[in-house]
């Protein structure tokens, strides 16, 4: 099949198939199980389509002229039971347009699995390693993935963090020869709980910006600090007030502007008994936006602000006037 004979057959299925040239990975964290994709791409919302991982299952990255049907037909054969590279053999196989594909997966024993069709936009290519897999087409050179390989092997942290760095490589050497425009985060457990809302662990995406990887990092950070802070709530739940303080610092800690994390942190330093502590929280936080100010008087009625009524004048007090 010819390059143009190709390009006509995918841009014919356009409810299945983009032309999203990009870079990416693929990997397994041996010590947690976690298992994650990272992409970025000079092209429009790249999140939805070459990002797909499911917990207890594998992780697959699909690119090039893109067919989001790997990512969905990849993780129903390897939750089957077949390997990553079982998967990527029967789908290559029945792909009329395989020669335009870029795929990558890793199912959660740590197999890995790459294809770089043939009639992929250079510079194009893939590193396969231990536990991951990085790849790239449309490239300003090959000097790419190997950079991206590197750097994911050499860097420290979690899962996230060392794909981050697979991906600053990337750009570092170049990047796509295009550009930059969006990217995107995904990270799920190594085993399913049956409950995705609990397995998903990251999943973040910039549809489009002139810097996606700054915008991506920053967006890492938010998302550890709202970790803390869901964790914060969670110990307010079940009552145990010691442990959301200890969480909601954390999150003021690595988002130390955030008035919500201050105003929460706050309340339960009274709930603690520790109001003179929590007064200049409430003062900063207030000053920031007076409706923090309204809102905490409703606390009283839901038990998540235990104060009498003079400790709650002494709160409101450091409001500003109307």
């Amino acid at each position: 099949m010819t390059l143009s004979a190709a390009f006509v057959s995918v841009v014919s299925a356009e409810d299945t198939t983009r032309p999203v040239h990009t870079y990416s990975i693929v990997a397994r964290d041996v010590e947690t199980g976690q298992l994650g994709v990272a992409v970025q791409s000079h092209w429009f919302s790249v999140g939805p389509l070459v990002p797909w991982a499911e917990a207890g299952v594998g992780a697959i990255a699909t690119q090039s002229f893109v067919n989001p049907a790997y990512g969905r037909d990849g993780l129903k054969m390897m939750a089957e039971g077949k390997t990553a590279n079982e998967t990527l053999y029967e789908l290559i196989q029945a792909d009329e347009s395989e020669e335009v594909r870029q795929v990558a997966m890793i199912d959660v024993n740590g197999n890995v699995a790459a294809h770089t069709g043939k009639m992929c936009i250079q510079a194009a290519g893939h590193h396969v390693g231990e536990n991951f897999s990085v790849q790239a087409n449309m490239m300003l050179s090959d000097e790419v993935w190997p950079a991206m390989a590197q750097a994911y092997q050499n860097a420290e942290g979690d899962l996230a963090d060392r794909m981050l760095a697979a991906l600053d490589a990337a750009q570092s050497v170049g990047g796509d020869i295009r550009g930059k425009q969006s990217a995107a985060i995904l990270v799920v457990s190594g085993t399913s709980t049956g409950t995705p809302w609990v397995d998903r662990i990251m999943d973040l995406r910039v549809e489009d910006n002139p810097e996606p990887l700054k915008e991506l990092h920053r967006l890492v950070t938010v998302h550890r600090a709202y970790q803390h802070m869901n964790a914060g709530d969670l110990a307010v739940e079940h009552g145990d007030t010691e442990k959301a303080l200890e969480e909601y610092a954390a999150a003021e800690k690595i988002q130390p502007h955030n008035l919500e994390m201050i105003y929460w942190h706050a309340i339960n330093l009274v709930n603690l008994g520790k109001l003179d502590e929590a007064l200049p929280m409430f003062k900063r936080v207030f000053e920031g936006d007076r409706n923090w100010a309204t809102l905490t008087p409703r606390l009283l009625d839901v038990n998540l602000l235990t104060v009498d009524e003079l400790g709650l004048e002494k709160i409101l007090s450091v409001a500003p006037a109307d």
